[in-house]
C-alpha cells in the first residue's frame, strides 16, 4: 500500500504529510488521535507523541522510522528541512483552513501543495482491496451477520427501537468487533420511511416494518448492511415494495463487474425502482465504497464518474421511503470481480415476517 503512494511521489518529485486518522491507520496499520506520517518517494517516517510512541514502535511495520514527537514546529518542521523536502504535498480533502496557512509559515523552507491530486493518488490506492483487506471486512461481516441471526430472535412487539439497536450493539461488541460501524439505526413503522432515522422510544407493533442498519469494526475495517424484517403481517403495499426494493438490488449485483460505470449500476436499481411508481421515493444514491472508512470511494449514484475495478468492494442499497408510511432498504456488501461480484453478504433477505 505505502509503496504505491512511494512510487507515486517519487514521479512527482515531491513528499507527502499525512495528518488524517483514517489514512494514517490505512498506511501504516495504527491508529492514534496524534501522528504525522511523513512519506517520500524513497522513505517512511512517523512522528507521535509520549502517548503512543511504544505501541507504535511496536506496531508499525511499513516505516523506516518512528520519532517521539514534541510538536509541529519542534519536530516535524526540522525532520522535513533535514530530509531536504522541497515540495510537500498536504490532502486537501482533509485539512482545515486554518492548519493550512499555519502549515505554509512553519514550512516556509519548501512549497506546500494543496490541489487535491495527493488526495485523487490516496483514494485510488485505498479503492482496491488486498486479499488482506477483504478478509478484515468479511470477518466484521460475519459478526453483524451473527447479530441479525440473534435480533430475530430478540424482536417482539413491544420492544422499543432503541432496545433493539441497543442489543444489536452488544452482540456484535460481545462478539468480537473492535467497534461499531456507526451507530446503529432500528427504525420501526412509520419511522422507518427515514432513511437515517434515529432509534427511539416507540415500540414494535404488529405489521410494522423494522429498518436495521448496522456494522462491525475489525482491526479497523468496517462492514456494513442492512436488513428490513416484518412483524405480525403485512399490506399488499408493503409485500410490493418490498419486493421492488429487492428485485432492484439483485439487478443491481448483477450488473456490477469491472469496468462497469458506477452510474450504470445505479441506474439499473433506480429504473426498476422508477418503473414501479417509486421513482421519486428512492433519494439517496445505490452505494459506496467501505474499508477503513465507512464512506469510501467509488460511490454509486447518479453523478459518479467512477468506473469500478477488480478488488472494489462497494454496498448496494437501494431504498424506497414512503413518509408517513413505512420505508424499506436492503444493503449488502459486493467484491467486484473481473466477470461479476462475489457478495460478502450472506444472511437471508427475503422478506422475514416474525
Amino acid at each position: 500500500m505505502i509503496n504505491k503512494l512511494k512510487a507515486y511521489l517519487r514521479e512527482k518529485n515531491a513528499a507527502a504529510l499525512i495528518m488524517s486518522e483514517e489514512n494514517i491507520c490505512y498506511f501504516t496499520s495504527f491508529h492514534s488521535s496524534n501522528g504525522y506520517l511523513v512519506v517520500t518517494g524513497d522513505r517512511a517516517v512517523f512522528l507521535t507523541d509520549s502517548r503512543y510512541i511504544e505501541a507504535a514502535g511496536n506496531k508499525i511495520k511499513t516505516c523506516d522510522e518512528i520519532i517521539e514527537t514534541k510538536g509541529i514546529e519542534k519536530s516535524l518542521a526540522p525532520l522535513i528541512e533535514k530530509m531536504g523536502i522541497k515540495t510537500l504535498c498536504l490532502e486537501s480533502e482533509r485539512v482545515t483552513v486554518s492548519r493550512y496557512n499555519d502549515i505554509k509559515k512553519i514550512f516556509s523552507f519548501c512549497s506546500i501543495i494543496c490541489d487535491g491530486e495527493l488526495d485523487k493518488e490516496i483514494n485510488k490506492i485505498r479503492m482496491t482491496k488486498n486479499a488482506d483487506e477483504v478478509s478484515k471486512i468479511v470477518k466484521a461481516q460475519r459478526i453483524a451477520e451473527k447479530a441479525f441471526e440473534h435480533i430475530l430472535g430478540f424482536i417482539a412487539i413491544g420492544r422499543t427501537e432503541k432496545e433493539i439497536a441497543l442489543e444489536l450493539d452488544y452482540f456484535m461488541l460481545r462478539g468480537g468487533a473492535d467497534a461499531l460501524s456507526f451507530e446503529t439505526i432500528a427504525v420501526s413503522g412509520k419511522n422507518s420511511s427515514l432513511p437515517h432515522g434515529v432509534p427511539s422510544d416507540k415500540k414494535v407493533e404488529c405489521g410494522d416494518f423494522i429498518t436495521m442498519d448496522f456494522g462491525a469494526v475489525t482491526d479497523f475495517y468496517h462492514s456494513d448492511m442492512t436488513r428490513t424484517v416484518a412483524v405480525g403481517e403485512v399490506s399488499s403495499k408493503q409485500a410490493e415494495v418490498y419486493e421492488t426494493v429487492l428485485e432492484a438490488q439483485l439487478k443491481a449485483l448483477e450488473a456490477i463487474k469491472a469496468g462497469v460505470a458506477c452510474r450504470e449500476v445505479d441506474a439499473v436499481a433506480r429504473d426498476i425502482i422508477k418503473n414501479k411508481g417509486y421513482g421519486d421515493y428512492f433519494g439517496h444514491g445505490l452505494g459506496h465504497g467501505v474499508g477503513v472508512e465507512i464512506h469510501e470511494s467509488p460511490s454509486l449514484n447518479p453523478s459518479s464518474n467512477a468506473v469500478l475495478a477488480q478488488g472494489h468492494i462497494v454496498t448496494v442499497e437501494p431504498g424506497i421511503y414512503l413518509p408517513g408510511e413505512f420505508g424499506v432498504r436492503i444493503e449488502d456488501m459486493a467484491l467486484v470481480t473481473a466477470q461479476g461480484c462475489e457478495n460478502l453478504t450472506v444472511c437471508a433477505k427475503e422478506l422475514i415476517i416474525l
